[in-house]
This record gives structure tokens, C-alpha cells and sequence, in this order.
């Protein structure tokens, strides 16, 4: 059965991202920030008290598949944390390509969170997310 058929989990922690929208132009003004879009797998990384889990956007575990960000996220010094980013595989040139990520367990190695959201930090909420929602 493929995970799109499956019922998604239910996650103790998961914090449902929020997803970009459609825009004739982005916004503008001093209270906005842009991120670049990198081609790859939104994943929230979650270090905790059961260890380190990958989740994707849609609340499925798949940390067994990379296992070099689960090591990188063991080095970091603190307790807890709950990021959200883009898992990207990069070319010869440093550019995120969906198709060396799509390889799967051939370039799992190769795989690297580009992080731009810390919701979690040694159990303080420092993003304001509440009823299990960031944003």
C-alpha cells in the first residue's frame, strides 16, 4: 500500500506547516521577509526525548530514509528542537535538484535540511504556534 493511500498519523508534536500561496507579486514592506523556493521535500526535523524523526508535510516519519540529517541533527547542542526546512540533494554546483533527491537511497548521504524555521527549542515554543499549527 503506498502512503497515499494510507491514513495519516497522528504525531505527538506535529506541527502542520504552513504551505506558500498564489500571488499576482509578492508582498512587500518592511514586515516581510522571502524565502527562495528550493526544490526539494518540505520535512520538519523533531529532536526530542524519543530521538530524531523527519516528518514530511503530510505527517509521515521518514527518518530511516536519511539518515545524514538525523546525524547532523545529533550534533546540534541542545536538548530539543523542532525545525522546519526543505531535505534537498545538491548538484556539482550547490543547487538543490528534485531528481538526485527522487534517487533515493542512492544520494541518501548526500541529503542536507536547508532549515528556515525554528517552531521548537529546548521545549519552548519560539515560534507562537498554537492548537497545532504554525504560522
Amino acid at each position: 500500500m503506498s502512503n497515499r493511500m494510507r491514513a495519516r498519523p497522528v504525531l505527538a508534536g506535529f506541527v502542520e506547516p504552513c504551505l506558500p500561496t498564489t500571488a499576482a507579486k509578492p508582498p512587500s514592506g518592511p514586515e516581510w521577509i522571502h524565502e527562495v523556493k528550493h526544490d526539494g521535500f518540505r520535512f520538519q526535523a523533531c529532536r526530542g526525548a524519543v530521538g530524531v524523526r523527519l516528518i514530511t508535510r503530510n505527517g509521515y516519519d521518514w527518518s530511516t530514509r536519511f539518515p545524514a540529517v538525523l546525524e547532523a541533527m545529533w550534533t546540534l547542542k541542545v536538548c530539543s528542537c523542532l525545525i522546519d526546512g526543505e531535505l534537498v540533494v545538491l548538484d556539482e554546483n550547490g543547487l538543490a535538484t528534485f531528481e538526485l533527491l527522487r534517487r533515493g537511497r542512492r544520494v541518501n548521504s548526500a541529503a542536507c535540511l536547508i532549515a528556515f524555521d525554528l517552531l521548537e527549542l529546548d521545549g519552548e515554543n519560539v515560534a507562537g504556534f498554537s492548537n497545532g499549527r504554525s504560522g
